[in-house]
């Protein structure tokens, strides 16, 4: 039997990289999977092709969640068309990198909202079905940066920072209800973004991990599996971090 047959999962940010990845492994793994996107339209559509093909439901949304009202209605849709929610996976997010000297409000303000409070809006839109059911896994995308740091990102670390914290409190105040909250920590995913990279750089990051790779966004993609199926149920308020040992 698949991990997941039988459950509905909701993805934000699932047109490429990490959020395609979980999309296609929840789809072979028997759920039924909404996903969201936001300017890659054609890369949606084609994704709902494709997810389709596993013989189960999948719907795309052209939704922002960082709009708290829009996050609603998302989730509203969702319920509707699928008639449940069982697995949320918040993994929309984007980076502004620069130095603090030079990052200004707007680029703090974007990353913060888009990452972090995506997360609140998703979660507190989705409450209600959770406890109606009594039943609900949640998995938010953080990041090793979000644990340890990097010079350059103060606003992306901080943004999975607050996302480490959050799911934290969720599992506190949740676990009573059996709505579980998890966290996983990618670290170097080898994506599209990293593909425009220069190789010897590159090289030189998988050189500095202890597995001597690169991960890959399919890595991600079966820790989410594990944490949104029934083998994960006595898992909560954990960040499970995917990077190779690179933080070990």
């Amino acid at each position: 039997m698949k991990l997941l047959s039988g459950k509905t999962a909701l993805i934000t940010g699932a047109s490429r990289g990490i959020g395609r990845a979980i999309a296609h492994k929840f789809a072979e793994q028997g759920a039924n999977v909404a996903f969201t996107y936001l300017s890659s339209v054609e890369k949606g559509k084609a994704l709902e092709a494709e997810l389709t093909q596993h013989n189960i439901k999948a719907k795309g949304y052209r939704s922002d969640a960082s709009e708290f009202t829009a996050a609603e209605e998302l989730v509203n849709s969702v319920v509707a068309d699928f008639g449940t929610l069982d697995i949320l996976v918040n993994n929309a997010g984007i980076t502004q990198d620069t130095l603090l000297m030079r990052m200004n409000e707007e680029m703090w303000d974007k990353v913060i909202n888009i990452n972090l409070k995506s997360v609140y809006n998703t979660v507190k839109a989705s409450l209600r079905t959770f406890l109606k059911q009594k039943s609900g896994s949640i998995i938010n995308i953080t990041s090793v940066v979000g644990i340890k740091g990097n010079a350059g990102q103060a606003n992306y670390a901080a943004s999975k920072a607050g996302i480490i914290g959050f799911t934290k409190s969720v599992a506190l105040e949740l676990g009573s209800r059996n709505i579980r909250s998890n966290a996983i920590a990618p670290g170097f995913i080898e994506t599209e973004m990293t593909d425009q990279l220069d190789e010897k750089t590159v090289q030189g990051w998988r050189d500095a991990i202890p597995l001597k790779r690169g991960g890959k966004p399919e890595d991600v993609a079966d820790c989410a599996v594990f944490l949104a199926s029934d083998m994960s149920s006595y898992i909560s308020g954990q960040v499970l971090q995917v990077d190779g040992g690179m933080l070990t």
